[in-house]
């Protein structure tokens, strides 16, 4: 059978792209009438008064008053506004207010380090800085001041020296809303930052409105939302993932969108519980995290999880364990596991549904965890080529995975050349060491940065969290002449050590487990363990196996 031509690639994708705009989000989805009602796990940063339970024609009165503090702030079509303040909801917000206006949000994590921080706003050059006072103060008493780096700041939770507050800018008319062209800069995120400082990925509404969001807004068998449907993320919302899932979800129209904006359960267990959503989605590092409150270990058994119907990790490969025990956790007949496979650069790439019976019991001990399914349909290709060659590879040879997307991003801020060495012709080099299935499916090795002769750190993770209970994570670390070395994290920072030697008495040499609890790891604003300052941490070097050429 003939490929099929790029032009009827490109009619086919018409098919499934709905014509959404970031600016103009709320004020499109009201004036179709949907109905849904935004929840939030506390009331917003930027509007406290508005309180938890949100309609549409509100949130689009609300994105129209941002926009004009803004304007006040004098913001013009094409400057660039960076936000940095702790995650929630109203990154979303400010971000469809930037594009309103014209100008390009970027979303920054509160939860990187200062350097880095600093570093990402250098490269920005931002016209306005939208943040709070402690992220700001936190800043300022470690050298790095934030406000230096801005034309213009903006507090949105009271006053700083130096800095706007909101009621400095309040009441101001917004300019008649701008629609960019499709392939313009409409916003830019970080990447995840696990092996160095982010990366300022820049997308456009073409790449992540209609490839990403538009195709996602279509009523998927078993994946779409449904109008009864309680739809919740908690998510990293200075992620690029929290805008596609935005408009997503509220384009289908289900009945609520629950917005969690921290996963520790204080805060996300009442609410889950009081809601109980029917569709969840969530970072792996979240769902390893709620794990025992899905298995009822924890005191007091919650029902946040029993009705839903559909999980959905971003981004990552999930341990069975985890899936086994959210799968486990609600009363629905036939719940279902997304696992979903990308990059912020590229969106989701390939995907793979879980059910109870394929995690199950014996099988369940041998699902291979690493496999991530195939390529997500008429919309990526993958391909695998020598690490030294660049040649494609046959089937079945571990090789550096290649993807080809018409959702790639447009670049990187500040780092064009990082940007071009990763580009082969319309092929993005994703820096993973993977194999392709005779079937075309792709079953991932590892990070080549992090990659270890002979060995997968990826498989070596997924068989100690699944042998050992109380391991809530295990991170394995290539150190050149020496054994690999296993850090594991549980609740209390202890490990028994037979049920440890047992566990790995089959597997290849390791070193003797360092043992830490979650809150000595640091991490991401997803959750990811950023394995070179994990590095730092524990005393160990940072040299490694892989080259770090494709991070």
């Amino acid at each position: 059978m003939a490929a099929p031509s790029a032009e009827s690639e490109r009619q086919q994708m018409a098919l499934f792209t709905k014509p959404i705009e970031l600016g103009t989000l709320f004020d499109d989805l009201a004036d179709r009438g949907h109905a849904t009602t935004v929840h939030l796990s506390r009331p917003l940063d930027i509007a406290p008064e508005l309180g938890t339970a949100l309609d549409l024609p509100g949130l689009a009165r609300l994105v129209g008053e941002a926009a004009g503090w803004l304007a006040a702030a004098d913001v013009r079509r094409g400057d660039r506004v960076a936000i940095a303040k702790r995650n929630h909801w109203d990154y979303v917000l400010l971000s469809c207010a930037a594009a309103r206006i014209g100008a390009v949000p970027a979303s920054l994590s509160a939860d990187l380090p200062p350097d880095e921080l600093h570093t990402l706003l250098k490269r920005l050059e931002p016209a306005l800085l939208i943040t709070d006072r402690a992220l700001l103060t936190a800043g300022r008493e470690r050298g790095c001041d934030m406000a230096c780096l801005a034309v213009r700041t903006l507090v949105v939770d009271g006053a700083a020296e130096g800095a706007l507050a909101v009621d400095d800018v309040r009441g101001h008319a917004a300019p008649p809303p701008y629609r960019p062209r499709p392939d313009e800069p409409l916003a830019i995120m970080h990447t995840s930052g696990t092996t160095g400082v982010p990366k300022l990925v820049v997308h456009s509404t073409h790449t992540i409105m209609r490839r990403l969001a538009g195709f996602e807004a279509h009523r998927w068998p078993v994946l779409g939302s449904r109008p009864g449907d309680v739809v919740a993320g908690a998510l990293s919302f200075a992620h690029g993932r929290a805008l596609a899932w935005t408009a997503s979800v509220l384009w289908q129209a289900p009945a609520r969108l629950l917005a969690v904006s921290a996963a520790d359960w204080g805060e996300a267990g009442p609410f889950l519980d009081r809601h109980r959503p029917t569709t969840l989605e969530a970072p792996p590092a979240t769902y390893v995290r709620w794990r025992h409150h899905a298995e009822g270990r924890a005191e007091g058994r919650s029902a946040a999880f029993e009705r839903v119907r559909l999980y959905i990790s971003t981004f990552d490969a999930m341990h069975p364990h985890t899936v086994r025990a959210f799968l486990g956790a609600t009363r629905h007949r036939r719940p279902v596991w997304l696992q979903g496979w990308g990059q912020s650069e590229t969106g989701p790439l390939t995907f793979r549904l879980l059910t109870r019976r394929a995690v199950a019991g014996e099988l369940g001990r041998r699902l291979d965890m690493r496999y991530l399914g195939r390529p997500v349909p008429t919309r990526t290709r993958l391909r695998v080529v020598d690490p030294e060659t660049l040649r494609p590879a046959p089937r079945g040879m571990a090789g550096l995975v290649y993807c080809r997307t018409e959702a790639l991003c447009l670049g990187y801020v500040g780092e064009r050349s990082r940007w071009l060495s990763k580009l082969r012709g319309r092929w993005w080099n994703t820096g993973d060491i993977g194999v392709l299935t005779p079937t075309g499916g792709l079953r991932l090795i590892d990070r080549e940065v992090d990659a270890i002769p002979g060995v997968s750190c990826l498989e070596l993770e997924d068989r100690i969290e699944d042998r050992v209970p109380e391991v809530l994570e295990c991170v394995v670390l290539g150190l050149p002449g020496h054994l690999p070395l296993p850090v594991v994290v549980t609740g209390n920072g202890a490990l028994d050590r037979d049920s440890w030697g047992r566990a790995t008495d089959d597997l290849p040499p390791l070193a003797e487990p360092v043992v830490l609890t979650w809150d000595q790891v640091p991490r991401t604003g997803s959750g990811k363990v950023r394995r070179m300052e994990l590095r730092d941490r524990i005393g160990e070097t940072r040299e490694i196996h892989g080259t770090g050429r494709w991070t």
